[in-house]
């Protein structure tokens, strides 16, 4: 007879399964399964006959529900149904059928066994359920699944990169095919897709030396180099800390202790080597982003040069002048208005000049400075060409980088042959740009310092010729600020006056028509600034000369002001005299006394300017200030400054970087007591919205405590006891040191006082920071003391009806019984409404609330206490966490699930409640 045809066979099971007939559907199965030969086909009959079998089961399950909604006791056909929901994986179902089989029969060998045996499986189920790994492979689904929304994979980028800062968690990541994951979410381009997988690869690679070795060498130095190059400045930041991360772990700059892991001996000087040359062929590569380029300058000035001299081996500076001096000397020389540049930020040339200054610095001897020297000269020797213009000013370009950073190598290379005329040559050129890098390179090297008097004798009338004759503005303001930089370094101070008499105001009239126009850009608006500080300065200075009788604040200011132009041409001060004399201009002329209510319109409008321009550096050089100058009374001023300038919270973070957090420490600490007050009130501002180790860094962060703590005294306004918990509460949030720090400054009964406070702003304040304080040792022993009310008003609070109170509140309560088991009972007895409130917060609609009030319920389970658990699980508490720990996992409420599933598991655990209540 023909061999029967596996594919009829096939259809023929089809048509029997779809009519229902199951068992002549896996006969047709069967015989086509014996003689199908096709890989492909064979699979296809499988899957169906599977579906058979299944469909054959759920037709058990269903039948003998059948039977038992007749007879509820019909043993059979529960122990039937059991079996055929154990098989559909629906274990909880199947526990509670074998359940009610063996009250039937408790003598029942079989029934008991499966009791057992299911009551195992679905705690292991469970306790998988709330494994890392899950997680992390759930959290890669999410991320790398093109259809899932925005807001879950933002959740889940989240998720992952806190993970990986766990050393628990990096391992896990690491484990479960991590770095070819994110690497995927890398190469799908999405921005906020790459800042996540970079950040976790950074928290994968901080202390973990072998960890970050593998990663270096899974994903490779170039990719690394590739991503920091993209033009998206955040990107590159982060890419940049994770470099910082990698190489802080390969050199041991990370102090923790790894055990056994240490005894391996790994050998990274390859892998750093190679990580330093791929940063230098980045500092010079066109395909590299401005901010790619400020990050790999960044990260050579940060690692390149020794951190301590005392450490001899300086081979990572010389390594690097001989693979990339050339390199950085390009990126200083580039001319941005000439077609064809590297791709630069405001900043790029500045972080190249501080670089070649440290490299500089960390030389040890004549001839590896003679090295360093030959090099730069043999790089703009080369670079010199009468017929290339576009040659020439980078040369002269490169010389100006060189006299912002190592200031004798530029000016030694200003006094070699040709240098000098070829800056007179490119002053007369007909091309703006040659006459505005020429000018600017002249007003660099004119400075006390300089070799070169031939600047001083001749720069002048170089300088003034170019003035009158322009019709460029950007080279007006530039040639300006030369002649007023000339004329204070020496030279022909009466031809300087005569330049100025009389056409001061109207140049000071033009410097400031310049600052205010939009359409100039802003590093020419700076040289205005700065040429306006001279003018000023100058112009004034004359003036108190004639009255004879200068007020003791102005001159003070004019004396800062004028000591800093004589060092102008170091990098830090550079940007710092002109906002200097706006202030003392701002303090002098454009604020008619008569006039009140003009000043603040003006101060609020010129706040916004003066911290474009820079003023806080100025206000940071002048609290350095040698003391005889800067009296009592000028600190105060300059604490009023600060205060103004602080107001507009989005500014504050200007006022970091700009270093306003270290200069405001001193004048908190000494001078008047307005001066006090207000220079604690800016720095509590501050506080309260910066990292604090990046506003007040290193030691100097304990020191801003005992001002904040000051502004608690009731005898300090409303809003700045406000501003000062605030400040507080962040810094609490941060470090074990920085909270017994406050504690030991003697804050909290200030703080608990302001918990009692009818004003709602302030006692939220005040509740957030005890929040934050509550990890604190000492801080547990006062709630553990007898005899007074604390704990009591915590636990009332989280009953308010203010949700940030309440999430507050319901943290410290949630932090302290999480650290003494003690205070689990305590909580009981404070108020007679603890358990109403607790039930309260675990069913609060916000997720943040109900987490903490489960956190509690889990931290009394956990306590020990029998009794405690038993009345908690006695309540209405049971039947409200089996409802939030069954609900479908939802990344908004994660946290209060995860936490209530916790809690049924330890009941469980304490014998408490019967596996069957879980979710499966």
């Amino acid at each position: 007879g023909t061999r029967p045809c596996p594919n009829k066979l096939k259809d023929e099971g089809n048509k029997y399964f779809q009519a229902g007939d199951i068992d002549k559907a896996i006969d047709c199965y069967t015989k086509a399964i014996k003689v199908c030969k096709d890989k492909k086909v064979l699979a296809v009959i499988h899957r169906n006959r599977s579906a058979c079998y299944l469909k054959k089961v759920s037709n058990a399950a269903s039948d003998a529900t059948k039977a038992i909604d007749v007879d509820a006791a019909d043993i059979k056909a529960l122990y039937r149904r059991c079996q055929a929901l154990e098989k559909l994986g629906k274990l909880d179902m199947a526990f509670k059928d074998v359940q009610r089989c063996a009250t039937l029969e408790p003598k029942n060998k079989t029934f008991l066994e499966t009791l057992r045996r299911l009551g195992a499986e679905i705690q292991t189920k469970l306790k998988t359920t709330f494994s890392t790994d899950s997680r992390v492979q759930n959290m890669f689904e999410i991320l790398l699944d093109d259809e899932v929304d925005k807001d879950k994979k933002e959740k889940a980028a989240n998720n992952l990169v806190v993970l990986s800062r766990e050393e628990a968690g990096a391992e896990r990541i690491f484990e479960n095919n991590g770095v070819p994951l994110l690497l995927n979410m890398i190469e799908k381009g999405k921005p906020e897709m790459i800042l996540a997988a970079i950040r976790t690869l950074s928290g994968m690679c901080t202390g973990h030396k072998a960890r970050a070795m593998a990663i270096v060498h899974m994903v490779g130095v170039d990719k690394l180099c590739s991503i920091m190059a993209v033009d998206n400045e955040e990107i590159a930041l982060a890419t940049c800390n994770l470099f910082q991360c990698i190489y802080d772990s390969f050199t041991g700059g990370d102090k923790r202790e790894f055990g056994k892991e240490e005894a391996v001996v790994l050998d990274v000087s390859k892998d750093l080597k190679a990580i330093l040359l791929s940063l230098l062929e980045m500092v010079g590569s066109k395909k590299v982003s401005g901010h790619g380029r400020d990050q790999a300058l960044n990260l050579l000035s940060k690692n390149v040069p020794r951190k301590d001299k005392r450490n001899t081996d300086n081979s990572r500076s010389l390594f690097t002048i001989d693979h990339g001096l050339k390199k950085i000397l390009k990126v200083c020389g580039q001319v941005p208005e000439l077609p064809d540049q590297l791709p630069l930020t405001e900043n790029t040339q500045l972080i190249a000049s501080v670089l070649l200054n440290k490299i500089y610095d960390d030389l040890k001897c004549d001839p590896e400075r003679d090295n360093f020297r030959d090099i730069c000269d043999q790089y703009i020797k080369s670079k010199i060409d009468p017929n290339d213009m576009d040659k020439t000013i980078h040369a002269i370009n490169t010389i100006s980088g060189l006299l912002q950073g190592p200031f004798d190598v530029g000016n030694a290379l200003v006094g070699h042959q040709g240098i000098m005329e070829m800056m007179v040559a490119l002053c007369g050129s007909e091309r703006e740009v040659d006459q505005m890098v020429a000018v600017e390179a002249l007003i660099h090297s004119s400075s006390k310092m300089s070799r070169a008097s031939f600047i001083i004798t001749n720069g002048v009338s170089l300088l003034k010729e170019i003035y009158k004759k322009t019709k460029n503005e950007k080279i007006k303001i530039r040639a300006l600020v030369g002649l007023c930089k000339l004329g204070s370094a020496g030279g022909d101070d009466y031809s300087m006056r005569q330049f100025a008499e009389g056409s001061t105001e109207k140049l000071a009239k033009q410097c400031r028509k310049w600052l205010c126009n939009p359409q100039i850009d802003t590093k020419t608006r700076k040289w205005a600034i700065e040429g306006l500080a001279y003018l000023t300065n100058d112009a004034d200075v004359k003036d108190d000369f004639v009255e004879d009788e200068p007020s003791k604040d102005k001159t003070i200011l004019y004396s800062v002001a004028c000591t800093l132009v004589n060092c102008t041409n170091s990098y830090d001060k550079k940007e710092i005299i002109p906002e200097l004399v706006q202030l003392a201009k701002f303090s002098k002329q454009h604020v008619p006394e008569q006039h009140p209510k003009d000043k603040k319109d003006f101060i609020e409008k010129r706040v916004k300017r003066l911290l474009k321009a820079g003023v806080t550096s100025a206000l940071a050089v002048m609290v350095k200030a040698d003391n005889s100058i800067l009296t009592d009374q000028t600190k105060e001023m300059l604490a009023r400054v600060f205060l103004a300038l602080s107001e507009d919270p989005k500014d504050r973070g200007t006022i970091v970087a700009q270093g306003g957090g270290k200069a405001l420490i001193p004048l908190a600490l000494e001078g008047t007591d307005v001066g006090k007050v207000k220079a604690s009130h800016a720095i509590a501002k501050i506080a309260a919205i910066s990292n604090p180790e990046i506003a007040f860094p290193g030691e100097r962060v304990y020191e801003v405590i005992r001002p904040l703590v000051s502004l608690l005294s009731t005898d300090r306004d409303g809003i700045q006891n406000f501003e000062a918990l605030r400040g507080l509460t962040n810094l609490a949030g941060f470090s074990e040191k920085l909270r017994v720090k406050i504690v030991k400054e003697k804050a909290l009964p200030e703080i608990e006082n302001y918990m009692f406070e009818e004003h709602d702003e302030i006692r939220q304040a005040a509740t957030e920071c005890m929040c934050n304080l509550v990890t604190c040792k000492e801080v547990q022993e006062r709630y553990m003391e007898d005899g007074n009310d604390k704990l009591k008003l915590l636990v009332l609070l989280c009953g308010e009806d203010d949700e940030s109170l309440q999430i507050a509140a319901a943290g410290a309560v949630a932090m302290l019984t999480a650290a003494q088991k003690k205070l689990c009972a305590k909580v009981t007895l404070v108020t007679a409404q603890w358990l109403e409130i607790l039930q309260r917060l675990c069913l609060h609609p916000n997720p943040h609330i109900a987490h903490r009030g489960i956190v509690t319920v889990f931290n009394m389970l956990n306590s020990d206490d029998t009794e405690l658990a038993k009345k908690l699980i006695e309540s209405e508490l049971l039947e409200i966490l089996s409802v939030i720990g069954k609900a479908d996992d939802n990344p908004k409420r994660q946290d209060a699930i995860n936490a209530a599933r916790t809690c049924l598991v330890k009941a469980m655990d304490l014998g408490l409640i019967k596996p069957f209540t879980c979710p499966s």
